[in-house]
């Protein structure tokens, strides 16, 4: 999955949930951003996201795997 398609997808999520959504692409260095959903934040990096980095990412937004 890339980074655009996550941003997307949890856009889509926050909406379903009734929650408040937020990038910030200048929150990061070089090609990274901070992504709100509700009161958490995870950090995106800009490209192909591993399995790995997307199930910690999930995790970092309280976000089940089957909900996204």
């Amino acid at each position: 999955m890339t980074s655009r398609e996550f941003i997307r997808r949890a856009r889509a999520y926050a909406r379903r949930t009734g929650q408040a959504f937020r990038f910030d692409a200048t929150h990061g260095k070089g090609s990274h951003g901070r992504l709100y959903v509700g009161a958490r934040f995870t950090t995106v990096k800009r490209g192909e996201l591993s399995k790995g980095m997307l199930a910690a990412m999930l995790r970092q937004l309280d976000i089940d795997r089957g909900e996204f």
